[in-house]
């Protein structure tokens, strides 16, 4: 089921929706929005690390996670950096129902126990979870 962020509370971010963000892609003004106008935007730590990985990645430089994380930082973002027991039974179930990636079952996980909606791009993965009502999405494109 779609969801609206004006009508939340918390909305939890997967890695495409901050990378959209943070490279000022199409999608990107959804996140600004949801960053101001939703009182606790949150995220997986698991999530992070994409990000943090993918910027060494692409620029062969470990320096470049280092800055985009301190920039990253500065924004109005709960870090998860600790996975909890009901987190960590809540991915693993979904991890095992659907075919999604590990850093996604646990920012589903994390949604779940917040009653949040994931703010992502990834229809890929999560179009089947929206269709079956087993997570709510905050589509950015």
């Amino acid at each position: 089921m779609k969801s609206d962020w004006k009508n939340e509370t918390h909305v939890v971010l997967d890695a495409c929706a901050l990378i959209a963000f943070l490279n000022d892609e199409p999608g990107a003004e959804v996140v600004t929005a949801v960053l101001e106008d939703v009182p606790s935007v949150e995220m997986s730590a698991i999530n992070l690390l994409e990000i943090a990985y993918d910027a060494i990645r692409r620029s062969g430089d470990p320096q470049a996670a280092h800055d985009l994380l301190n920039v990253i930082y500065q924004l109005p973002i709960k870090i998860h950096w600790r996975i909890d027991n009901e987190v960590f039974q809540h991915a693993a179930r979904l991890k095992a129902s659907f075919r999604i990636s590990l850093a996604d079952a646990l920012a589903l996980a994390l949604a779940e126990t917040l009653k949040a909606a994931v703010a992502t791009s990834d229809h890929h993965e999560f179009d089947s979870l929206e269709s079956s009502g087993t997570a709510r999405f905050i589509w950015i494109r």
